[in-house]
């Protein structure tokens, strides 16, 4: 394998700074969600431009770039990552640490501490760089190491006409995070037989399969009362939806379930006894399980309102599907990953994802679209890490890839 190690670190790093934490409140509303994500995508078609790449960067908010064919009759790929970050803890202002691994827990900042016990894999980088924030935000390595390695390896490929290709295409994507980062991608202009996302985790993961996803958007409508005279008269929206939730099956939730099993999770509620709202998540990786989960919901819903007398609304959105399927159809799609890793020496193997990636809408296109390990652990938390052997590694297999589609 080449050594990138020095280079996809640094590049990373610098992408760290960028504060692109999308903003779901804003999702269908504002493209991108935060201003920090155009401005990523603006240095990065301005990088592509630099390489000599054909760009584009239109009102999507998405960057395509295009690496030319250097031969005839070798299909077009695709390599696609998303600018943005998570929410779930403050993803803006992140001071990035590069430093080498000595064992033992890592203490950082604000009381924050990645603990060796919970986080066995640090073992096998003692010794070795690892990046991780300063313990008051998260890193971004979701998904800025993929960015970051993809960026390497066309940089890479330009530098090396050597390496024989068929047109490649790049994509960043913006809101990721939020479920809409596919919702105007623009589709006419995709060539790519197969596209591969580095949004993965821990090296060596690759994933063909992920979870169908929809959000349940509950509205409750009460009755306003004085509460000195409500009796019989008030019905407390609150009251309703805190019912509702209640009664959704706690054995069937994220923190109950792991591997193949679906869920219902309740990620945000609010409002006032006169009206208020939730935001429900369905997950499962059936089909019919996934609709099954869908109805039930929403006959919980509708009784429980019934009993109280309260109004409710229930708007379902498809998030996206299994990528299995589409997958599937295109054998190439995962034998090229698995065989390009064995020519350089790289152990992987198969899992599925407990979430999805823009690959997943691609997927429903009917395009391929498995997802690829960037490297990292601990996504969307304080706790996060990567350690640059991993990025080194992801870096070395979109080249051996390429060079898998070029036979």
């Amino acid at each position: 394998m080449e050594d990138f190690r020095k280079s996809v670190a640094e590049r990373f790093l610098r992408y760290t700074k960028f504060d692109t934490m999308s903003n779901p409140s804003l999702a269908g509303k504002k493209r991108p969600t935060t201003d920090g994500q155009i401005e990523l995508l603006n240095v990065l078609k301005g990088e592509l431009d630099e390489l000599g790449l054909e760009t584009y960067l239109g009102q999507e908010a998405v960057v395509r770039g295009v690496l030319k064919a250097n031969k005839e009759n070798i299909p077009t790929i695709g390599f696609m990552a998303h600018v943005d970050t998570a929410d779930d803890v403050d993803g803006n202002h992140v001071k990035a640490n590069k430093f080498i691994y000595e064992g033992g827990d890592i203490i950082l900042n604000g009381g924050t501490t990645i603990k060796a016990a919970e986080n066995p894999d640090l073992a096998s980088f003692i010794g070795k760089e690892i990046i991780t924030s300063d313990g008051t935000t998260l890193l971004g390595a979701d998904d800025k190491a993929g960015v970051s390695e993809i960026m390497e390896a066309v940089k890479y490929l330009v530098s090396h006409p050597e390496i024989e290709h068929g047109d490649i295409e790049i994509y960043f994507t913006p809101d990721e995070e939020t479920g809409s980062g596919m919702s105007k991608f623009p589709y006419q202009l995709l060539k790519s037989k197969c596209c591969y996302t580095f949004d993965g985790g821990r090296e060596g993961e690759v994933e063909a399969e992920c979870f169908n996803a929809a959000t349940l958007e509950l509205k409750v409508s009460g009755v306003s009362m004085h509460l000195g005279s409500a009796r019989g008269k008030l019905v407390n929206a609150i009251t309703v939806l805190s019912q509702i939730i209640t009664t959704l099956p706690m054995s069937e939730s994220p923190e109950s379930t792991d591997g193949r099993y679906g869920y219902y999770c309740v990620l945000g509620i609010e409002g006032t006894s006169v009206e208020a709202k939730a935001e429900l998540f369905i997950r499962d990786f059936d089909k019919a399980n996934f609709e099954f989960r869908i109805e039930e919901s929403k006959r919980i819903a509708e009784a429980i309102a019934s009993i109280y007398h309260a109004k409710i609304e229930i708007s379902t959105t498809i998030s996206y599907r299994n990528m299995a399927d589409a997958n599937s159809k295109v054998p190439e799609a995962t034998t090229s990953i698995m065989e390009a890793g064995k020519a350089i020496g790289l152990e992987l193997y198969e899992t599925i994802i407990r979430g999805g990636t823009d690959g997943a809408r691609l997927a429903e296109t009917g395009v391929p679209c498995p997802n690829i390990f960037t490297g990292g652990h601990n996504f969307h938390s304080l706790e996060e890490w990567v350690p640059v052997d991993s990025m080194n590694s992801a870096v070395n297999l979109l080249l051996s890839i390429v060079k898998w589609w070029a036979k």
